[in-house]
């Protein structure tokens, strides 16, 4: 049973250190503003070490697994111990395990007692629920708990407010993690004590214990100091500066200076906020007070830093924006106030450091895009030069013919600028449809001769389906034998999959040929 015990004491106190570990770990991925400055500092260094940055929150969530992990192992460890204690105090033998049990019985000095478990009738859900070490123990777990399961993609997307409330349990989580080691529940052998009463020289000897002939005293013990706060300090820290830095960002006046509604339900929203400054691909975070006090939601940026505005689209897709929209389009009413904090770096900024781009992008998944085209237009009007990106190929899949209209008064603005500066070849877009009727594709077909595409007024045709992403990469493969590829995504899980998957196919094995390099944007 000793054995057993100091295994099962061993496996608590190396799961806690671990438990330690990644809970200083879990906040940094979540401080976007220090992430944001780490892509600035970095931005001249190589792909390497800027491509953690873009993994910040599969980051957070592997720590956050092993965290669950870490603490399932801690609360095994521990019920064990607990059973253990528990039959120690009960025995009525002589073993040296029933002797150290009874010392709390025995005697009434602090440093006498081993066995939290003081009394044969005072059972394990007793010492779980009064002590300090048990009841933020539990508390801790349930708020664990809570948080895990309420940031499920599902609960995540269609009640983000009770995800977000959910989430922040994490300072109850933080509070019972520093409170848990403060009672020193798990003791230990003073060391003053150990010359008095070491273990090899008395264990055998224990009924003899304080005789004068047997050299051997009673032994002492303390509980282990807490720890856990000396390792979530700093990163606390950390992120309360982050917070207090978000609030008073987002208290700064924001001022709609025009509302466009779109087909598809699509919200373009055009604001002017004093100090704000941003690159292509970054996204903000937007509070409407009117719709919800708690609610805050990414956004990309579709606007370029060129401009002397900065804009988002929004798309229908949930409770929260089906309320922004509707509150803007109630043409009476005064128009909401809205709260901006950003803005946030993302892995689009670094779009401009590839000889070759690649743009796909998945129904509002174009936004950043749009930054990007937009910033590149304004780069060609002033005669930039400096420009690195020889070519980009950009791809917009899109289930409905509307959802193009908001977007392509800037595509014909690139296509006549091109045109004017003799880089036709510089965009090669390609626009996909993946829903449609036998009308639509009907009417597409007798009218292919045009100059213009009957669907969206350009001179790039209308693809029915969707990409076959083995195709278009051998094609930009052969084009570009030598150049370094940047692929980004604003898509869905499984287009990201794709895309990855023809990443790693494409890339020659020799580095002085061509080299794709996947990118995704998360928020």
């Amino acid at each position: 049973m000793k054995t057993g015990l100091m295994t099962a004491l061993a496996m608590a106190r190396a799961s806690a250190r671990c438990l330690n570990f990644n809970s200083m770990l879990i906040l940094v991925p979540v401080c976007r503003n220090l992430l944001s400055f780490l892509r600035g500092t970095c931005s001249f260094c190589s792909r390497t070490l800027r491509k953690p940055l873009d993994h910040n929150l599969t980051f957070h969530k592997l720590v956050a697994y092993m965290i669950c992990i870490f603490t399932a192992i801690h609360i095994t460890a521990h019920l064990f111990n607990f059973e253990r204690y528990s039959r120690s105090q009960q025995a009525t033998d002589v073993s040296l395990a029933s002797i150290l049990s009874s010392l709390s019985r025995n005697e009434k000095a602090e440093d006498s007692w081993l066995n939290p478990i003081q009394s044969p009738n005072m059972t394990v859900m007793y010492v779980t629920f009064t002590s300090i070490a048990g009841l933020t123990g539990v508390i801790g777990t349930i708020a664990l708990i809570l948080m895990v399961t309420s940031a499920m993609e599902f609960i995540r997307r269609n009640y983000f407010e009770l995800f977000w409330i959910t989430h922040h349990l994490f300072i109850i989580y933080f509070l019972c993690l520093a409170l848990h080691g403060i009672s020193g529940i798990v003791r230990g052998q003073m060391k003053e004590s150990m010359d008095e009463s070491h273990p090899h020289k008395c264990a055998q000897s224990f009924e003899k214990w304080d005789d004068h002939d047997s050299g051997c005293r009673h032994p002492r013990f303390k509980g282990s100091p807490p720890e856990s706060w000396k390792w979530i300090l700093a990163p606390l820290s950390l992120y309360i500066f982050e917070r207090i830095l978000r609030f008073f960002r987002s208290q700064q006046r924001v001022v709609i200076t025009k509302v466009v509604m779109h087909p598809s339900k699509v919200l373009e929203l055009q604001m002017i906020k004093q100090g704000f400054h941003m690159e292509v691909g970054q996204y903000i975070f937007v509070k409407c007070p009117s719709i919800s006090h708690l609610e805050w939601h990414p956004f990309t940026l579709t606007s370029a830093p060129e401009e002397d505005f900065f804009s988002i689209h929004i798309r229908a897709a949930g409770n929260w924006t089906e309320n922004l929209i509707r509150a803007f389009e109630q043409q009476h009413s005064p128009v909401p106030r809205i709260k901006v904090d950003g803005p946030f770096g993302t892995v689009s900024e670094d779009v401009f450091q590839y000889e070759v781009a690649v743009l796909v992008g998945a129904g509002i998944g174009v936004t950043p895009f749009a930054s990007i085209l937009k910033s590149i237009w304004y780069k060609f009007q002033r005669g930039d030069h400096n420009l690195k990106t020889q070519k980009i190929y950009f791809y917009w899949i899109c289930r409905e013919t509307g959802a193009f209209a908001w977007f392509n008064d800037l595509l014909i603005s690139l296509e006549q600028e091109m045109e004017e500066l003799g880089k036709v070849g510089f965009l090669n877009y390609h626009l996909f449809l993946t829903g449609w009727d036998s009308n639509i594709a009907g009417h597409a077909a007798l009218n292919f001769d045009k100059a213009t595409d009957i669907l969206t007024g350009l001179k790039q045709k209308t693809y029915f389906g969707r990409p076959k992403w083995d195709n278009e990469f051998s094609t930009i493969a052969t084009a570009h034998p030598k150049s370094v590829v940047g692929v980004f995504l604003c898509g869905p899980p499984t287009l990201a999959k794709n895309l990855r998957k023809c990443c790693h196919q494409y890339s020659s094995m020799d580095p002085r040929k061509v080299q794709f390099y996947f990118n995704k944007e998360n928020f």
